[in-house]
């Protein structure tokens, strides 16, 4: 990855994700991002649609591995550890957080969602990646029991941040992380994301309806979760909710 990676930009398109996913399927080299200035059909984990206005960053980035998608279910804890690093520079001295599995928190609201799809590449055992972030730039979408953030809410609007001014860094800061994954593996992702988790020790519940203490993210990603009579289970899919959330958020 040492030469710079393309970004395809489109003033307006279906949604990033589909894009790699179409441009994918024609066999476009890889890596590449694209970026777009609205999205007609944008979406977001769980077959949900991921809302926004212009002036949002919405981008997906397309990279190919030799690795099974199990495996590369771990660079979404990657990209979001690469968005707290291009996002910190312009909120000094506010708190950013994430959510398990793989969401960005600006003082405890949402900024960032962020979407993994992949599926079998053109070679034998090699797999595409594409992942997909979308970062609260001017506005913040309003979401039914879920509190929600921008970036504007700290600028004036002559401040305003563009998608351009963070896109640059988030790439680099990704593609930082892949090279820390594919040399280390995932320790030092696991590392780095506990160390800014929010809500680890605090009682949650899940989307599977199962209730405990937050107690740690296991090596394989999955978060662990201690129950009321002392047996831990490990929970690799779905959503957790903080005292005062909602399901349906």
């Amino acid at each position: 990855m040492a030469n710079p990676t393309a970004i395809r930009h489109f003033t307006e398109i279906d949604s990033t994700n589909s894009e790699c996913l179409r441009l994918a399927d024609a066999g476009c080299e890889t890596p590449l991002w694209v970026l777009a200035d609205y999205q007609t059909n944008g979406r977001g984990r769980l077959n949900r649609s991921w809302l926004g206005q212009k002036g949002n960053l919405y981008a997906s980035g397309l990279y190919s591995f030799t690795a099974s998608p199990a495996k590369l279910a771990e660079l979404g804890f990657a990209a979001a550890l690469a968005v707290i690093d291009a996002i910190a520079p312009f909120v000094a001295n506010q708190q950013l957080l994430l959510k398990w599995p793989n969401d960005v928190l600006l003082n405890g609201a949402k900024l960032c969602g962020i979407l993994l799809e992949s599926h079998g590449g053109k070679q034998q055992g090699q797999n595409t990646l594409v992942i997909g972030i979308g970062i609260n730039l001017s506005h913040a979408p309003k979401v039914s029991g879920r509190k929600t953030s921008c970036l504007a809410d700290f600028y004036k609007p002559e401040q305003a941040i563009k998608p351009s001014d963070v896109l640059p860094s988030l790439i680099e800061s990704f593609e930082k992380w892949v090279s820390i994954w594919q040399d280390q593996g995932f320790a030092p992702i696991r590392q780095a994301w506990i160390a800014n988790c929010h809500g680890l020790g605090d009682t949650i519940r899940t989307s599977q309806g199962q209730t405990g203490i937050f107690e740690d993210m296991q090596a394989n990603g999955a978060l662990l979760l201690r129950k009321a009579d002392g047996k831990a289970i490990e929970v690799s899919a779905g959503e957790i909710y903080f005292g005062g959330q909602e399901e349906h958020n």
